[in-house]
């Protein structure tokens, strides 16, 4: 838990809003995507009001980025930690993954509270049935997937810098092969296949289903993502504790 703590206070030192950077940057975010993909470029989000569609995506993507971005440089960022004192390696990541879990919470709060608004001033229909209850689930394979690809570019990028300027640029892409700024039914067919495989469409869409009511995904395409998951954290576990001593005199 002080860990934690650690890496929340640090994210935000010298800075005049501090943690109001948590909300700030959500809603100007949601701002640029309603206006550019929604009323310029006229993406549909079919029956779901735009600021929940895009929110639930900023949302939940940022939970995704911020544990694989905060997990990806745990080696290069811990260096002196590791050097001096012998515990679980594991610690730290799964640590970094418990602030970005607080972190989500504040935004899905936010999130949450948009939602009421909506129901209680927009006549907006909840949506019923147990699906919304797996909410908690959706979130934690999302983290964990996360956190598996986090694991294994800590070691490749605690052996090879160059890589750390292309795992920017590929999370970056890596959105816009995600549900994030579209629904999946808006993509044209013959080029659906390349949005469908990337494992973290069926959670989006599954997370919307749950929440607000709309999204498609189908027990195939869920199965793959977690046989995707849970495969690659056993791998990624594997890979960074058989690494992870190694390394400390590379970084």
């Amino acid at each position: 838990m002080s860990l934690v703590r650690r890496d929340f206070l640090l994210n935000y030192q010298q800075t005049v809003l501090g943690p109001f950077w948590l909300l700030i940057q959500p809603i100007l975010t949601l701002g640029t995507y309603v206006l550019v993909f929604n009323k310029l470029i006229g993406v549909s989000t079919g029956s779901l009001p735009p600021v929940l569609f895009y929110l639930s995506g900023i949302v939940l993507w940022n939970f995704f980025n911020d544990t694989f971005m905060g997990t990806s440089f745990i080696f290069r960022e811990n260096a002196q930690l590791f050097s001096k004192v012998y515990f679980p390696r594991l610690i730290i990541p799964i640590s970094q993954m418990g602030t970005q879990i607080f972190r989500f919470g504040i935004q899905f709060a936010m999130l949450l509270a948009m939602l009421a608004f909506y129901v209680l001033f927009k006549d907006y229909a909840l949506p019923t049935g147990f699906l919304a209850i797996t909410t908690p689930l959706i979130i934690m394979l999302v983290g964990l997937t996360g956190l598996s690809l986090g694991l294994i570019f800590s070691v490749v990028t605690a052996k090879y810098r160059d890589i750390i300027n292309l795992v920017t640029f590929g999370v970056r892409l890596l959105m816009f092969l995600t549900p994030v700024l579209y629904p999946v039914n808006y993509v044209p067919e013959n080029v659906r296949w390349i949005v469908q495989f990337n494992p973290l469409t069926s959670y989006f869409e599954l997370f919307r289903r749950a929440l607000l009511g709309q999204g498609v995904v189908s027990p195939e395409s869920l199965g793959y993502s977690l046989a995707f998951t849970f495969l690659l954290l056993f791998i990624s576990i594997g890979i960074f504790n058989k690494q992870g001593d190694k390394l400390i005199d590379v970084v």
